[in-house]
């Protein structure tokens, strides 16, 4: 009988992400998500007892381009997704794939002790950790 391979989260993980505060606007969003190449922000905590968010490209499409808003009257937290869902490091990317399916999400923050480390997405998932596990099948 031979042993299930494992992959961490923190093995497929994208260690570099960029933040924002939630009171600043979409178009400075918008701003440094062009500057960082990426498609989504960790929404910075207000204090040590508020919780992450997630801004995406696909909340701007949705409740701002969509809806014909001025990105520069609208803020972070008017249309973040708040609390972010946070995973392990250490969890097994299956469970980590059930998760995200189960609550649809495209994105989750992998945080130890109140640190972020990184963020997953189901690109991730599937691109690096299913082919890792496959590749040694």
């Amino acid at each position: 009988m031979t042993a299930k391979k494992h992959i961490y989260v923190k093995d497929i993980m994208k260690s570099s992400y960029g933040t924002i505060q939630g009171n600043a606007t979409i178009a400075e969003a918008l701003d440094k998500m062009k500057r960082l190449q990426t498609a989504v922000l960790v929404v910075e905590k207000r204090d040590k007892d508020d919780e992450y968010g997630l801004l995406l490209v696909s909340d701007i499409a949705r409740k701002v381009l969509a809806k014909d808003r001025a990105s520069s009257r609208v803020n972070a937290y008017e249309i973040m997704s708040k609390p972010a869902v946070c995973v392990d490091p250490d969890m097994d990317i299956r469970y980590c794939s059930r998760l995200m399916a189960k609550f649809n999400l495209m994105r989750v923050l992998v945080v130890r002790d109140d640190e972020i480390l990184g963020t997953v997405s189901p690109r991730a998932l599937v691109l690096d950790g299913l082919g890792a596990l496959e590749a040694d099948a």
